[in-house]
């Protein structure tokens, strides 16, 4: 008969035995989670059609709030947003979105780009200077700019040119809750082009007001992006939250296959 003290450690041994392969295990990844960036003249509330949507998948979602201050503030609260993630991410920007997750998106978690009606600046390439070639959008001259530099839109110009697709009385709240934009973040340049090195989505807003649908056709074109056109205004995400929902949902499911991929 084993005495006490043999008993006790017998009873270690047994318990470290069943517990090792649990601890030598490695912890199964997590899916894919999805990093939202909201653009000029938004907050993140323009998702909120779009969030349940994906939330309703079983996907994890996570808007960031920019300041629209500049480029790199952005960048750095989209980046904050991404370590919080615990695998891999699907980031998605839309319109200035675009150039903030182009810069943010060479984070190491980020597996894949969404861009919805945005700019894809390439490396060393401002927002401004993307459009250079093209006659301005309609919205663009309907800007107004404060005292302190920051530009919006008038409500009546967010009706007509920014969410010409949507009711009345919603655009009058997206008028009220839009965030203005530092008129000098469009100046500011990227120093990376994530989507030189991550696989991209891109929809196009046929009636963009904002952006020139043939501007964002030579965008997607160029970064290689899978395409999809949509007969919207610049706010697919809130006319169309459906169809912008499944081209993120195919984009995590393309992420979520390499991660499983032998």
């Amino acid at each position: 008969m084993l005495n006490r003290k043999s008993a006790s450690i017998a009873v270690l041994a047994l318990g470290m035995a069943a517990s090792a392969p649990l601890l030598a295990a490695p912890a199964a990844a997590d899916p894919p989670s999805v990093v939202i960036v909201h653009g000029a003249f938004a907050d993140g509330s323009d998702w909120a059609k779009v969030i349940p949507l994906l939330q309703a998948k079983g996907v994890k979602v996570q808007a960031v709030q920019n300041g629209l201050n500049s480029l790199a503030d952005d960048v750095a609260a989209t980046r904050r947003a991404i370590g919080n993630q615990t695998g891999k991410v699907v980031l998605v920007g839309h319109s200035w979105g675009g150039t903030v997750i182009t810069e943010a998106g060479a984070d190491s978690k980020v597996a894949g780009l969404v861009y919805v009606a945005a700019f894809a600046p390439d490396a060393g390439q401002s927002t401004e200077e993307v459009g250079k070639g093209y006659a301005p959008a309609p919205g663009i001259g309907k800007l107004v700019a404060d005292a302190n530099g920051y530009l919006s839109l008038p409500a009546a110009a967010l009706a007509s040119d920014f969410a010409q697709d949507v009711p009345a009385a919603q655009a009058r709240v997206m008028a009220a809750t839009q965030g203005p934009i530092k008129a000098t973040a469009f100046g500011e340049r990227t120093t990376v082009a994530a989507w030189q090195s991550k696989p991209s989505w891109f929809i196009v807003s046929e009636h963009d007001r904002m952006i020139q649908p043939d501007l964002e056709r030579a965008m997607a074109k160029k970064i290689g992006a899978q395409v999809t056109s949509l007969p919207t205004s610049h706010v697919p995400q809130q006319s169309r939250p459906q169809d912008v929902a499944k081209v993120i949902l195919d984009a995590v499911q393309a992420v979520e296959a390499r991660r499983q991929a032998p």
